[in-house]
């Protein structure tokens, strides 16, 4: 076939969640995505689907492969011929593994290529120290001749993605083998970032390596922290100068420690950075409301003299000075002073007037007796 004037570069994915790789679609220009495609790779022929569909370019990059044909049905059927000879090679794998005596060798998964020409087998180790797999190479060579056996050793974040299973943070399934098609570089400082608990239980996954989520955020946090003040920065604030003690991205805001010790949040619309050494600028003063802020506005607030009477209450209820009057007198107490003698001689007997119970009326009775 003659190869078309204008080219067309299309991405193909060899499994369900896997990497994209691109292709030269020339030959077959009116592909679409989701085509089962034949295309040639480092480990052979593989089947691919189209993914994706990219602009088409003037030039074409060098080192791309093309794709070589549409996938026939016959082709299909010989790709999950060798597909069900995969677990058969898997079981043998480990079963020499173990005779070897392979200590923290794990074999993963088999993988056969479109025409049984290649097989790759893949395994993980538990230690970082290098395995010699000579041996288990050997053996599974003569007896999966005549295909070309190759021993591949993956990460464990590549374990964990074709294993499969629940996620560390109880998602049924992970992330790695649902959308992710390829692995991000993950450090702690994402975590810092994001004010996530630096605990290995909270911020490892079930892999054993830093969760691929925190990177999921990490940006939008390092953007909102960028356009607040960092912490221990000196602020001034509608209520005064403060100091930074923690920020809150999220919101927008910082929380800010007065002199006086409380803490307050405060938009970042209303710090101004203060540098250190430098005087402390005069603090806006706040508005004022217009309702009930001048002096002449406030109720006086009464005095003693001003207060209002005692309520009446019901069943009986007098008035202060009534209530007074009604008090039964305590029995004094007896004094060791000489008793005055009355003005008429006679002894004083402690009984006042019967219709003049009160200090009036006694006064009135004593001037009384003294006219007479």
């Amino acid at each position: 076939m003659n190869r078309t004037v204008s080219p067309v570069i299309v991405g193909v994915r060899f499994s369900k969640v896997g990497k994209i790789y691109h292709f030269d679609a020339s030959l077959v220009p009116d592909v679409q995505p989701g085509d089962s495609v034949v295309v040639e790779t480092s480990r052979g022929w593989q089947i691919g689907t189209v993914a994706t569909l990219e602009p088409t370019p003037e030039t074409l990059p060098e080192g791309l492969k093309q794709i070589d044909r549409r996938a026939t049905p016959r082709d299909l059927a010989i790709r999950d011929m060798w597909k069900a000879k995969e677990p058969e090679v898997l079981a043998a794998s480990r079963k020499r593994a173990s005779e070897l005596n392979l200590v923290g060798v794990k074999i993963i998964a088999a993988d056969y290529s479109f025409d049984g020409s290649r097989l790759s087998i893949m395994f993980s180790s538990e230690t970082d120290e290098k395995v010699d797999m000579k041996s288990l190479r050997q053996d599974m060579q003569r007896q999966f001749a005549p295909a070309q056996v190759e021993l591949r050793q993956i990460g464990p974040r590549d374990v964990a993605k074709l294993l499969g299973g629940m996620g560390a943070c109880g998602l049924e399934q992970r992330c790695c083998s649902q959308f992710l098609c390829e692995f991000s570089s993950i450090s702690i400082k994402m975590a810092k970032e994001q004010g996530i608990s630096l605990t290995p239980t909270e911020i490892t996954g079930m892999c054993g390596r830093l969760r691929c989520c925190l990177i999921y955020e990490f940006q939008q946090y390092a953007d909102a922290r960028a356009q607040l003040p960092k912490r221990n920065k000196r602020v001034m604030t509608p209520d005064g100068e403060g100091r930074v003690v923690d920020v809150v991205p999220l919101r927008e805001s910082a929380i800010v420690e007065y002199p006086d010790g409380i803490r307050r949040e405060v938009k970042k619309e209303l710090l101004t950075v203060i540098d250190e050494g430098a005087p402390s600028p005069v603090r806006p003063e706040p508005e004022t409301v217009e309702n009930g802020l001048e002096g002449d506005n406030f109720d006086e607030v009464p005095g003693e003299e001003n207060l209002p009477s005692v309520a009446s209450t019901p069943q009986g209820s007098v008035s202060q000075n009534q209530s007074t009057r009604n008090i039964t007198p305590q029995k004094q107490r007896p004094s060791s002073r000489k008793k005055e003698q009355p003005a008429n001689g006679q002894p004083h007997t402690g009984r006042s007037h019967p219709k003049s119970r009160g200090r009036r009326g006694g006064k009135n009775r004593q001037q009384g007796s003294n006219e007479a």
